[in-house]
């Protein structure tokens, strides 16, 4: 499911007309840099993009949850 978002992320940002960029997977994270002024939009549009990952190949029977959160770096998002 990680692999589908990813793929789904750099299209949906540009769509979205988000400056936010795809950096790195960390396990079962992505970590993105954007200006400070779209990380609520990022955070937003990211969650949607990885909450529906699995569709249409896939409909899961509980609903997947993604959190997602504004920092200056990984480690203050814990």
């Amino acid at each position: 499911m990680i692999r589908r978002a990813m793929a789904r992320m750099p299209g949906a940002l540009k769509a979205a007309g988000l400056k936010a960029r795809m950096l790195m997977q960390v396990h079962d994270e992505l970590v993105f840099e954007a200006p400070a002024e779209e990380a609520e939009a990022t955070c937003a549009l990211v969650r949607k993009v990885m909450e529906r990952a699995p569709e249409p190949a896939v409909a899961l029977s509980a609903p997947l949850v993604v959190e997602a959160r504004a920092a200056s770096n990984w480690d203050e998002a814990h």
